[in-house]
């Protein structure tokens, strides 16, 4: 959940470390800190409580001069986030500095047993404890930073990406992953480290992304040299970045999170280039078609997400139970991983994560794997951990996204997800072939007509300032369109901290009635398809109590648009498409009720882009 940045070459390694931090702050940003070893030798660490503008602030009368140095910004698991518990974190003789994205679950136990020789700690963190048992190993054992590294991963239980300097040689950096992303910028006479890529993009295309147990040697004027925790020297495979800056940056929005929003026309075109061809006659999901057997025959599928990506699941069920007849479970990937689920070689487990990064879903992944289960993929970022873990998958495709609320992600999964049960579909020949036909070209309009929706962004921006001050919202929907009326509630909590919630329409009659009144609005998502009149009925009920209602209906649509309030219309499509043309207006929404209230939309309080802790 933290972001970390290394670098050593001849660059400036300072400017090099921060602008990398500013391009991970969406992973955390609560306290950011930075390790520099200067041309005497010395070990300079500095660190401050806050976003890396703090930090650059607290560094401007200090010594910055180097050309080796690690990095990192902070989402606080143990330790409020200080200055103390910010990292980089050193060891009591101030030889070693160390920063760590993950939890050690032990460290408790390995703390007191440091405490009993004689260590002394300085602040709360998990991390504090790592470099000081490997600066007690080293010391100890008379061994090198790299062999002390080593010993010291084998004593954890946890998930951690390090990096480690050491003060008497300035021409190392010694990295490790488990369970958590670290992957290597490989330049002209200069490596770059990273939890992704994004910090060092501009600098070079040549990257190793680190396996689980991996420990990487990074030395001045050296090879890469990567081994296991048993000391076996690995391979190193260098892979071409498909990244560019432009895609990291604002392009003229005031924040990332439009800048996604307004992605998503093109976002959905990258998604559907090359897996509907034919204008629209054929689906190729190679990930689907290379295991033709596997899913032909299996008796049941398990979707295992979190968060906005358990929406897209829920999505992912109606899908596939209307198009293959398959049965469907939707799980969150925390419960599933502690439910002592049943699984069976006849199931596949479909894990959506669009980070690839995702704790619980690795998890869950490797449960599933462990009982014999198929074990798909679907996730946006090339290289990261969920697809090498699983057997098969998809990538989105939608590039990457900045916003810690996700939106350009939701869109791209929902239409992988849909074309993934057109596959299974014509592969089982549970659809006619002229209706998968019908849906394939619709799917092929869909970046213009996401288009034609984000026309609604100034109507969407008025009616924002009535429901601004709102303290509650109540966010209805019914067949596919319960899953958006989650989302929709998740977004507007995420970035602008008003209380929502995402309910099934006829679950309203069974509790959250009671709740509405003219000072808690409904938004109500109404697409014309088969549960319409069933919907109609739902919006006169909160009418009748009072409530006001924000309805999202069919371009067209009278009958509503007399009851509701305020009535946004989308274009018709097929009604297994509606989640994508409906979602797009509720992230407006919240953008805009968020931006209102003066919120950090990019940045909310508490939440980190990706959850690569427990």
């Amino acid at each position: 959940m933290c972001g970390i940045v290394g670098y050593i070459g001849d660059g400036n390694a300072y400017n090099v470390l921060v602008g990398g931090l500013h391009r991970l702050e969406y992973r955390g940003y609560d306290s950011a800190g930075i390790a520099l070893v200067d041309n005497t030798g010395k070990l300079n660490i500095y660190k401050t409580k806050g976003k890396v503008n703090s930090l650059e602030a607290f560094c401007k009368d200090k010594n910055t001069e180097s050309k080796i140095g690690i990095a990192h910004t902070r989402w606080a698991t143990h330790g409020e986030p200080s200055d103390y518990n910010a990292h980089p974190h050193f060891s009591e003789d101030g030889n070693l500095a160390l920063v760590h994205n993950g939890t050690i679950e032990n460290y408790k136990v390995l703390k007191e047993a440091l405490i009993e020789h004689g260590c002394h700690f300085h602040s709360e963190t998990d991390t504090e404890v790592l470099v000081q048992l490997i600066e007690y190993i080293r010391v100890h054992n008379d061994c090198s930073m790299l062999e002390a590294v080593r010993e010291a991963l084998k004593q954890v239980v946890g998930a951690y990406a390090i990096a480690v300097i050491e003060k008497g040689d300035p021409d190392c950096i010694v990295a490790a992953r488990k369970s958590s992303p670290l992957v290597v910028g490989v330049g002209d006479n200069e490596f770059f480290l990273a939890s992704d890529a994004s910090p060092f993009v501009e600098f070079t295309d040549n990257v190793v992304y680190l396996k689980d147990e991996e420990i990487v040697l990074i030395r001045r004027g050296e090879p890469l040299k990567l081994y296991s925790l048993d000391n076996k020297e690995n391979e190193i495979d260098v892979r071409k970045l498909e990244m560019s800056i432009s895609q990291l940056e604002k392009g003229g929005y005031p924040h990332f999170m439009l800048k996604e929003i307004f992605e998503q026309p093109s976002t959905l075109h990258d998604c559907i280039r090359g897996r509907v061809v034919n204008d629209g006659k054929y689906i190729t999901l190679n990930g689907v078609n290379d295991n033709k057997e596997t899913f032909m025959s299996a008796r049941r599928i398990i979707f295992v997400a979190c968060g906005t990506s358990w929406h897209s699941a829920l999505i992912g069920k109606y899908l596939i139970q209307d198009m293959c007849r398959i049965p469907v479970e939707v799980e969150y990937a925390s419960e599933f991983r502690y439910s002592h689920p049943v699984l069976t070689p006849h199931d596949i487990v479909i894990a959506i994560s669009q980070s690839g990064e995702t704790a619980d879903t690795l998890a869950a992944i490797k449960i599933a794997r462990g009982m014999g289960a198929f074990v798909y993929g679907i996730s946006n970022v090339v290289g990261s951990s969920i697809p090498r873990e699983t057997h098969s998958g998809t990538y989105i495709h939608v590039g990457p996204e900045i916003g810690v609320a996700s939106t350009k992600a939701f869109t791209g999964q929902v239409m992988v997800l849909t074309m993934l049960a057109l596959t299974i579909a014509e592969l089982k020949n549970t659809m006619p072939k002229e209706d998968i036909e019908r849906i394939a070209q619709w799917t092929l309009r869909m970046p213009e007509l996401v288009e034609k929706v984000l026309g609604l962004a100034p109507d969407i921006e008025r009616l924002s300032l009535i429901y601004t001050y709102a303290r509650n919202f109540l966010y209805l929907g019914r067949g596919y369109s319960y899953p958006v009326a989650l989302e929709g509630a998740l977004k507007l909590k995420e970035i602008s901290y008003i209380h929502a919630e995402g309910y099934p329409a006829a679950e309203m009659k069974h509790g959250p009635i009671a709740l509405i009144d003219a000072e808690m609005p409904s938004v109500i998502i109404a697409p014309k398809d088969h549960l319409y009149e069933k919907i109609v009925s739902n919006v006169q009920q909160v009418k009748a109590r009072g409530g006001n209602i924000i309805a999202i209906v069919t371009e067209g649509d009278d009958e509503i648009r007399k009851i509701a309030d305020h009535v946004l219309e989308v274009p018709e499509v097929p009604e297994c498409l509606t989640p994508i043309i409906t979602s797009v207006p509720l992230q407006l929404l919240s953008y805009y009720i968020a931006i209102n209230k003066g919120k950090d939309v990019d940045m909310p309080r508490n939440l980190a882009k990706s959850v690569t802790v427990e």
